[in-house]
C-alpha cells in the first residue's frame, strides 16, 4: 500500500466496520463470502485498497487470527491483485493492546490500522512492547495507518513522531470526522481543517466521515490532497440523505465526483 500514497486520491473502501449488523443494513457484509463479493465490487467500482474487519458466528467484531486467514483467502481470491488489503486491529472494548498486537504478529498481514488511544491511551506514551511492535512493523514491511479520531491526537502524535517514538519516516494517518458528535449534530467538511493544522503535511493522510456528509467530506478532503475512505462503516447513506443500495453505490460516487474533479 505504501507506494499507493504517492498516487493521486487513494480509494479505501471499509465494507462493514466493528459494530453494524445485517439488521442496520442487508447489503453489509458480515460473513467471508459476504465480503468477499462486496470487496470484488467495490473494487470494479474504483476502490483500490479495502479495509477489513472479520465477524464471528453472530455477527460481532473478531480478532481470532485462524478465522482472519480464512477472510483474507476469501477476499484475496476475490480481488486478486486490484485491492491492497489492510486489516483492522480496532480493540471495540474487547481486546487488549496485547491481543491486538499478538493478532497482527500472527497474521504479518500487508498493512494495518492501528489507533493510538487504544494501543497506549489518549495523551500516553507507549511502553517497551508498544515500542518493539512498532519498530517490528518496519523490520517486517507491513504497512500501518494510524487512526488518529481529534485534533489533540494529530498534535500529540507528531509530538511523538519528533521524539522517535513512532517510527516510519512518512508514517499513513487517518482523520476520523463526526465520530463523537452529540446527538443532531452534523460533520462538516470545514473541521478537517483543524486536523490540517495540527498535521505535518510530509506524511500523508487519508479521511473517513460519519452520516450523510461523507461524501462531501471526502470530495473536499481530496480537494485538499488526501486519500479517502468510504463505506457502511462510517455512513449507510448518501449525500441528499437517500439509503445507499450496497457499498460499491458509494465508492462508485467518490471515484464519479473524483473523476469530476479532475
Amino acid at each position: 500500500m505504501a507506494g499507493d500514497l504517492d498516487r493521486p486520491c487513494l480509494v479505501m473502501v471499509a465494507p462493514n466496520g466493528a459494530r453494524r449488523r445485517h439488521a442496520d443494513h442487508p447489503a453489509l457484509p458480515v460473513t467471508a463470502e459476504e465480503l468477499a463479493r462486496d470487496a470484488a465490487a467495490c473494487a470494479a467500482a474504483g476502490a483500490t485498497a479495502l479495509h477489513m474487519h472479520l465477524r464471528d458466528e453472530e455477527e460481532r467484531h473478531s480478532l481470532d487470527p485462524d478465522r482472519a486467514r480464512v477472510w483474507l483467502a476469501r477476499v484475496r481470491q476475490a480481488v486478486g491483485s486490484r485491492m491492497a488489503i489492510q486489516l483492522t486491529t480496532e480493540a471495540v472494548g474487547r481486546y487488549t493492546p496485547a491481543e491486538q498486537m499478538a493478532f497482527v504478529r500472527a497474521l504479518r498481514p500487508e498493512a494495518v490500522s492501528l489507533a493510538p488511544r487504544e494501543l497506549f491511551g489518549d495523551g500516553d506514551e507507549p511502553d517497551a512492547e508498544v515500542r518493539a511492535f512498532l519498530a517490528w512493523l518496519v523490520e517486517t514491511g507491513i504497512s500501518p495507518q494510524y487512526i488518529l479520531y481529534t485534533p489533540e491526537e494529530v498534535r500529540h502524535f507528531h509530538a511523538l513522531r519528533a521524539r522517535g517514538v513512532i517510527p516510519q519516516a512518512r508514517p499513513f494517518v487517518l482523520f476520523v470526522l463526526g465520530r463523537y458528535l452529540e446527538a443532531g449534530q452534523r460533520v462538516s467538511p470545514t473541521s478537517l481543517c483543524a486536523y490540517l493544522a495540527a498535521h505535518d503535511p510530509a506524511c500523508p493522510w487519508a479521511v473517513c466521515a460519519f452520516g450523510r456528509e461523507e461524501t462531501a467530506c471526502l470530495l473536499a478532503a481530496a480537494a485538499m490532497g488526501g486519500h479517502v475512505r468510504v463505506g457502511f462503516e462510517n455512513s449507510l447513506v448518501n449525500g441528499d440523505g437517500s439509503p445507499a443500495r450496497d457499498n460499491a453505490q458509494r465508492v462508485a460516487t467518490i471515484v464519479e465526483g473524483l473523476g469530476l474533479m479532475g
